[in-house]
């Protein structure tokens, strides 16, 4: 599945150009027009970057932050506000926020801020995912093995960017399917269709010259393993 967002913007013609942008640019996006909306999607929904409005009708937005990162430390916080006070940036960043953009803004800078909060947390800030012989460019969604560019459809190449971020840790069938397919998976009875998009990445990995490091872990699920030799 893309990267998930959520945009907690009070203003909705301002949310409604944010979701439409990051929509365009290959993210899954929800909105909350409110805290209490927020504090829902908090609950029911995991998310890899949350874009935060301050100033919310029935709440305060570093409130929420300090919540969800109570709850939920591993996802990525953009705070947006039109208010430019040091004292309201420096409690954001200190309460867990990765980075802090004053309104008005630009969508292409929003952007480019959300992709690298998700590189610093998953790729240590490189542009490039790499991974001994294989290249990962996520700007222009493109893999390489061997300086080979693979031909890959868009859930394969999810697939292969959720191995390098979770490398050594079982993945259960669930847990692929509904990074992959996200809400939409409640409508299948079964999740056998992962293993043929495993059984194609790995095919086209291996004609590719790399090594097979997708192992089966059997009854569980799936692992990438770094100790391949």
């Amino acid at each position: 599945m893309p990267m998930r967002i959520l945009i907690v913007e009070d203003n909705q013609a301002l949310s409604e150009n944010i979701y439409f942008y990051l929509s365009k640019e290959g993210y899954s996006c929800k909105q909350a027009f409110n805290y209490e909306q927020a504090i829902d999607e908090l609950i029911s929904t995991p998310f890899e970057i949350m874009v935060l409005d301050i100033m919310l009708p029935d709440g305060n937005g570093l409130d929420l932050l300090k919540k969800w990162k109570e709850e939920k430390p591993e996802t990525g916080v953009l705070i947006i506000s039109a208010k430019n006070s040091l004292d309201d940036k420096l409690t954001g960043l200190d309460w867990g926020a990765d980075d802090y953009l004053t309104k008005p803004f630009h969508l292409p800078e929003l952007n480019a801020r959300v992709k690298a909060i998700y590189r610093r947390r998953n790729f240590n800030g490189n542009n490039m995912v790499e991974f001994n012989e294989i290249t990962i460019n996520p700007d222009n969604v493109e893999v390489f093995v061997n300086d080979n560019l693979l031909s890959l459809t868009r859930k394969e190449y999810e697939l292969l960017l959720y191995f390098l971020v979770n490398k050594n840790r079982v993945l259960t069938k669930q847990s692929i399917a509904e990074h992959l397919w996200g809400e939409q998976i409640d409508l299948y009875d079964s999740f056998d269709f992962v293993y043929q998009h495993i059984k194609n990445l790995r095919k086209k990995l291996t004609q590719a010259g790399g090594k097979d490091y997708i192992t089966t872990v059997y009854g569980i699920g799936y692992k990438f393993n770094t100790r391949i030799s």
